[in-house]
């Protein structure tokens, strides 16, 4: 395989169904070489975590004005056409967009391929198969590391360098597979819980990271719960 669209992103944590996507960053190669490029800041409409502004240098100030996931979501999917997909731990950034797209009543099933799956193949000699240490070993210059535009440039270069130095010796670790995860529709918080949720804190006087009307049923009724355990119900 050598015409895919590699692509990463930066999120709030590592849980697609409660996380949120910050940024992504999209390259087109066809043939081998780059034809094009996607990339944009999200809103998440939440908090960002200190410790992911931390690894990415991404702060509030910088996505505050982005667009939110529901904006952006056609358009990379439009940018991606029926291209397959390739990362580094691949799966991971995949079944983000998945979430999002079915959560918006969008298709999104793509074949893929993964550089840290080549790696652990190809280089076990290598003590760490982080994206920045391939690239170390390969030489590969990186500007940002844990900024999507920046590692999904990164690993279409590794990708590149893998495929000179083993597509003949293992060709099958070169070949595009489905990508499968599992994934039910969220729908939105209802009329009822919000009005719940937002008597709630209004009673108990707690400001929430995160803008109410964002939540998904599910992520309201943990949220209800959880206030209610940690500081008692409305008492009338």
């Amino acid at each position: 395989m050598n015409t895919y669209v590699a692509i990463d992103l930066e999120t709030t944590g590592i849980n697609p169904k409660n996380d949120r996507i910050i940024e992504i960053g999209a390259v087109k190669v066809d043939d081998g070489e780059i034809s094009d490029s996607f990339t944009t800041f999200i809103n998440p409409q939440m908090s960002i975590p200190p410790r992911i502004q931390e690894l990415t240098g991404i702060t509030m100030k910088m996505v505050q004005m982005a667009p939110t996931i529901e904006g952006v979501l056609p358009d990379l999917l439009a940018f991606c056409e029926e291209y397959p997909l390739l990362g580094h731990n691949i799966i991971f950034d995949f079944s983000f967009v998945k979430h999002k797209a079915v959560n918006q009543g969008l298709t999104f099933e793509r074949t893929g391929i993964d550089t840290l799956a080549i790696a652990r193949q190809t280089l076990k000699q290598l003590e760490s198969k982080r994206l920045g240490a391939l690239c170390e070993h390969y030489q590969i210059e990186t500007k940002r590391s844990h900024r999507a535009t920046d590692d999904a440039l990164a690993a279409h270069l590794l990708y590149q360098q893998l495929r000179h130095d083993f597509a003949i010796k293992r060709p099958e670790l070169f070949v595009d597979k489905a990508l499968i995860h599992k994934v039910k529709k969220q729908g939105g918080i209802t009329t009822r819980q919000k009005d719940y949720l937002n008597d709630l804190l209004k009673y108990h006087k707690i400001e929430l990271d995160v803008q109410i009307d964002s939540l998904t049923k599910n992520e309201a009724s943990r949220l209800i719960d959880k206030t209610i355990f940690e500081n008692g119900r409305i008492k009338r």
